[in-house]
């Protein structure tokens, strides 16, 4: 449903900093909110693209952020009932081009100012601690480019990076393993001594079918992608989904047997109880 950047008449993008697919690939969490930085400091507007979203700024600051692998404020806002998938096309299609989709549902009496405002928010943090993360680089910035939703609550971009790392940490500390946040879940059987799955947590083995991914699931649970993952790499780490291997092998190296090989994968059930015994003794 967004305009493609570029889309107002006259915007032309700018190289973004170290532009192209390598930038940010190191995997440093300053490196991909430095051309956030610098565009706050001009005080831009545009869109800011990433390998995985989009920012949109107005007077440097972040006004919308999208994401593919975050539901959307469509999704969340139809999905719990609030509103239906006939009015949320009605306000796209009457304000949409304008850029006020928001303001139409507050206007027409659908949304109150605070309802549009946290779930704004929400997914706004939600997105771009996806487009933000680690190997996720600028790729370029169009100035003038708007979203079809409208400015909401502006943030600055201190806070946006602040948000980002406070979604960042708890994940790797939960469970040291990305890919269960990229590939398609599959439900396993855990050990006897594995914590039992919460009530919340329920929902999402029971959609992890071997097809869908986390965020196939946060989309079809209505629910933001950061709470998916955080339940994807508990259950992971409990061992009641499996922890998929790297697509890609590290490089070779010298003297590395099918024995080293073999303990670079990681053993969801000997981690388990080495945090357990740990944990016993501390």
């Amino acid at each position: 449903m967004a305009r493609p950047p570029g889309g107002k008449s006259g915007a032309r993008p700018d190289a973004a900093a170290r532009s192209g697919p390598a930038a940010g690939a190191r995997g440093d969490p300053a490196e991909p909110t430095a051309r956030l930085a610098e565009l706050a400091a001009e005080r831009a507007g545009g869109a800011l693209l990433y390998g995985a979203g989009t920012l949109y700024l107005v007077e440097g600051q972040v006004v919308h952020a999208e994401s593919p692998s975050a539901p959307g404020i469509d999704v969340l806002l139809t999905a719990c009932g609030r509103l239906t998938g006939g009015s949320w096309r009605e306000a796209v299609d009457r304000r949409g081009a304008l850029g006020g989709v928001g303001r139409f549902h507050v206007g027409s009496g659908r949304l109150s100012d605070a309802e549009l405002e946290i779930c704004h928010l929400g997914t706004l943090f939600d997105a771009a601690h996806l487009a933000l993360g680690p190997g996720s680089g600028p790729r370029g910035f169009y100035r003038g480019a708007a979203h079809w939703l409208g400015p909401v609550r502006p943030v600055g971009a201190d806070t946006v990076e602040r948000e980002t790392r406070c979604r960042h940490e708890p994940l790797a500390g939960l469970w040291p393993y990305p890919q269960v946040d990229q590939e398609p879940v599959v439900a396993s059987r855990p050990d006897a001594h594995a914590p039992p799955v919460t009530r919340r947590q329920r929902a999402v083995p029971a959609l992890a079918d071997g097809v869908r991914t986390p965020t196939g699931i946060a989309r079809a649970l209505g629910r933001p992608a950061f709470h998916t993952l955080i339940d994807m790499r508990r259950l992971a780490a409990a061992g009641h989904v499996a922890t998929p291997r790297p697509r890609t092998p590290g490089p070779p190296t010298a003297g590395r047997g099918p024995l080293a090989a073999a303990f670079a994968e990681p053993d969801a059930t000997l981690l388990r109880r080495l945090r357990d015994d740990l944990e016993a003794h501390l």
